[in-house]
């Protein structure tokens, strides 16, 4: 029984996490390291927490109602936790518990003093570190305080942070159990915590070291401030030397109290340069072991270090796997994109498959290596106009790194930089014709996949859809399709810039673009208030659909049983006909599309049916027309008034021309793609039903956590190992707590870029401007489209817009978001509806509160939160 109930930590390594929890797998992994020295000790066993709880049948019931609350019951959580923490130590440990306990103790020695701390089976683990979420006891002294102790950690498992931790995480609390480390106490001249990477920036080859006198309780609690040290490549690069006026002490009869540092020592440094390097040193020994970064607690005793704790750090963002040691610059593609959510395999791998560049993938998100573009200086500077003008931050992020020589390397032109960034040099003839041809193009090759790949099934659709791809690629590289979507961008810049330049007149082309022609986008829009119209007057209707939920997929069916219901069916029939390939995400192929959920619907249609009359979308892009021309007309003849006036009235007029052929056309190949992937996806879903009923699959949607080519294997082998589903559904699951960066290096920085202005009044949310105009009105925080429930005047603030966001467009007043550029689809709707907007702006969604008045400069990027 002794065997079964402690385990020395000599004995324990890294695969034990289920016996010894986190914290224990990890000290036994950490002894075995030579040149690391771990204080002695052992682990109580999980089979003793399970032990215990046995003990008292009616924790079951309490761990009942404690799933039932809503995290945010914090009274509740508060109550219910307490009771269950005083039932746990309230029970009476078993002899031969206590016996198996004292046993080890003795070994060790009774009289000295332990540490008696908590590991929990979810806790330091890859992707949850669970920090502080349980009970650590220091200087704990003699057999009775360590079992009373050993009960208190048992009962920590149910603190209440550790009960929201796990609710919020979801994480289910019958499945997370508790072992109880008790080491040997070590009475430190200095203590702290040793990052390997740096844990703002994600930098793998900075390292730094917090530091204090005395035990680490005094940092850890935030009693004082700690040294920081910064260490680059055995060096110590930077340090922070703090006023250390307080530390924490061991007491001689046990427990530990906060004690004065003298006035001479406080801010002497608690480590030398040398041992901060030492340290360091130690860090990458322990780092190699575990094959991650590593946060590291650590004692200085007698000039040798001992490690008390290393757990990896989860909040750093995955870095691309090369298989070289060279400096790579990554790029985001959600933030071109617009979807910085994490992506299931399956939508990784189609988007590579379709991409017209190559793409790698770290945390679920996409990047392109441009390190090559940039190593060029003719390539360099065509790239950073393009990302600048999409967006200012990726720019200055990407000048950032290249401001350190020696990062990127220097390539002459010649070079294989890859071509200019940019798109087409060759200009088009501004005819809407060429507009009409690539629009057809695009729905003719789409038709001949629908008919094509009817007929495939098994090994041959993969076979089928590779060719597919290739066809894909070659719509979208079309020449033609290319010149078309420059000239509109080129022609909104030029106008932007010289109108400037000419009259003063910042974004004048905003007003120049407003209902654009053949914009299928701002369509998508306006034909959902044409939807509007027909269920405006047919109550029943109304009624119906403002009582279904997000479950009631079927309600279709259901609304032709209503007066008036088969008309307002055959119109929402209608526009999922033309629109239902289109969602949240959309680059992601498994997303559900508007046609597999259609109540997403829902809610945008009852708001437009409250906030709007009838014929309303014909009027806004009458409207819209009209303020174009009008803007024109005005331009036009200012320009005329100017010394050479006759010429730039002239070139203004072609280029006004030009974007107005071409600039709507900018959201067709998106469309074009999305309309693709839909028939990609119904065709690969087929294959996945034939799988489940083979008995390959228990459920269809279990192929999205496969790659493209994983999924060809397993339907030519009709074999899938179900391991691999449940760790791609764990990593997807931990990749929504990673924040992607627009810039992230090969050593790991997440480099975020700045603005770099000061024309903004002090307080204000600085963005990027990309639609004019300024106003005022209620903050509608949204991240889930389907929860939208805006009214006249709102503006909406979230953090990405892609196209599925435009039938919300036109109910608001104005949009504030997180990620976007002067081109991308947000930003080239808002311009379409005349909606003032700023893109582009650092945590908008966190820290704008829903329901807040917020005055949205358009014009000039930045947002003021009123009182």
């Amino acid at each position: 029984m002794i065997e079964r109930y402690v385990l020395d930590l000599q004995e324990v390594d890294g695969t034990q996490v289920s016996v010894v929890g986190g914290k224990g797998a990890h000290l036994g992994g950490l002894s075995r390291i030579a040149g690391i020295r771990v204080p002695g000790g052992f682990c109580v066993t999980t089979d003793a927490f399970r032990r215990i709880i046995a003990e008292a049948p009616s924790i079951d019931d309490l761990l009942d109602q404690l799933s039932r609350l809503n995290p945010d019951d914090r009274e509740a959580i508060r109550t219910l936790s307490a009771q269950i923490r005083r039932t746990v130590e309230g029970i009476a440990i078993p002899d031969d518990l206590v016996a198996a306990i004292t046993h080890a103790l003795a070994k060790l020695g009774e009289q000295a003093a332990y540490a008696v701390r908590s590991s929990a089976t979810a806790e330091d683990l890859p992707t949850a570190s669970f920090a502080g979420q349980q009970d650590t006891y220091l200087n704990v002294m003699g057999p009775a305080a360590i079992l009373q102790h050993v009960s208190r950690c048992w009962a920590s498992l149910f603190t209440e942070r550790a009960v929201t931790y796990r609710q919020r995480n979801g994480i289910d609390h019958r499945t997370v159990h508790m072992a109880v480390v008790v080491q040997q106490m070590v009475f430190p001249q200095a203590a702290g915590i040793l990052f390997t990477a740096d844990p703002v920036t994600g930098n793998r080859k900075v390292a730094t070291v917090d530091a204090g006198f005395g035990l680490g309780e005094a940092l850890v609690s935030g009693l004082v401030n700690p040294d920081v040290f910064t260490v680059r490549h055995g060096e110590v690069v930077a340090r922070a030397i703090a006023a250390k006026q307080r530390a924490v002490h061991a007491l001689p009869a046990g427990g530990t109290q906060e004690v004065a540092i003298d006035a001479e020592r406080q801010e002497q440094p608690a480590l030398t340069d040398a041992q901060v390097v030492r340290l360091v040193q130690l860090g990458r020994r322990i780092e190699a072991h575990f094959g991650r970064p590593q946060d590291i607690e650590w004692c200085l005793v007698d000039d040798g270090f001992q490690i008390v704790q290393s757990r990896p750090i989860t909040t750093l963002f995955p870095i691309p796997e090369t298989g070289d040691q060279e400096n790579h610059i990554y790029v985001s593609v959600g933030h071109q994109q617009m979807m910085t959510d994490p992506m299931k395999p399956l939508g990784l791998s189609m988007w590579q498959l379709t991409a017209m560049v190559p793409m790698h993938e770290a945390g679920g998100r996409l990047f392109v290596d441009v390190t090559r573009r940039l190593a060029s200086p003719a390539s360099r500077a065509g790239l950073l106009d393009v990302m600048g003008r999409g967006d200012p931050l990726v720019r200055d992020a990407l000048e950032t790194v290249l401001d350190r020589d020696d990062f990127v390397p220097s390539l002459p032109d010649a070079g294989p930089g890859g071509p200019p960034a940019g798109g087409a040099s060759t200009p088009v003839q501004t005819d809407p014709a060429v507009v009409t041809e690539l629009i057809e193009r695009s729905q003719v090759s789409i038709a001949a996949l629908e008919r094509d790949i009817r007929t495939k099934t098994g090994p041959a659709l993969f076979d089928y859809l590779l060719e597919a791809f290739e066809e894909h690629k070659r719509v979208l590289s079309d020449p033609l399709n290319i010149q078309a979507i420059m000239a509109g961008m080129e022609a909104t810049w030029w106008l932007n810039d010289k109108l400037q330049e000419w009259l003063g007149e910042k974004n004048a082309a905003d007003t120049l673009t407003l209902s654009a022609p053949d914009n299928v986008t701002s369509e998508m829009g306006l034909a959902l208030l044409d939807v509007a119209d027909v269920i405006r007057p047919q109550p029943e209707v109304v009624a119906f659909l403002e009582g279904i939920g997000v479950e009631d997929e079927g309600f279709l069916d259901e609304l032709a049983k209503l007066a008036g219901g088969a008309e307002a069916r055959d119109a929402i029939e209608t526009y999922l006909d033309r629109y239902g390939m289109r969602c949240v995400g959309e680059i992601d192929i498994t997303r559900p599309r508007w046609r597999e959920r259609p109540t997403t619907l829902v809610p945008v249609i009852l708001d437009n049916v409250r906030n709007f009359e009838p014929g309303a979308a014909g009027r806004r892009f009458e409207q819209g027309r009209h303020k174009a021309q009008e803007k024109e007309q005005d331009v036009l003849s200012r320009l005329r008034a100017l010394p050479d006036g006759d010429r730039k009235a002239d070139e203004t007029k072609r280029m006004i021309d030009q974007v107005r052929a071409f600039i709507g056309y900018r959201e067709y190949p998106k469309y074009g793609i999305i309309s693709r992937y839909f028939v990609y996806k119904q065709a690969l879903l087929a294959e996945a039903e034939r799988l489940v009923e083979a008995d390959v699959l228990p459920e269809k949607e279990d192929v999205f956590y496969l790659t493209f080519q994983e999924l060809h294997d397993v339907v030519r082998s009709n074999q899938l190992d179900d391991r691999l589903i449940r760790q791609r559904k764990d990593a997807f699951r931990s990749y929504h707590a990673l924040t992607p960066p627009r810039v992230l290096t090969s050593d790991g920085e997440a480099v975020t870029g700045a603005y770099r202005r000061d024309d903004a009044p002090a307080g204000a949310l600085i963005g990027l401007p990309v639609s004019t105009g300024t106003v005022e009105g209620r903050a509608r925080v949204i991240l889930d489209m389907a929860e939208a429930d805006l009214e006249a005047g709102d503006i909406l603030v979230t953090t990405f817009t892609d196209p599925s966001w435009s039938p919300l467009f036109v109910g608001i007043a104005g949009l504030v978001t997180e990620v976007g550029g002067l081109m991308t689809h947000g930003a080239v709707i808002a311009r379409e509806y005349g909606l003032p907007a700023v893109v582009g702006v650092d945590r908008a969604t966190r820290l704008i509160r829903d329901g807040q008045r917020i005055r949205v400069h358009g014009t000039d990027g930045y947002i003021e939160i009123l009182p």
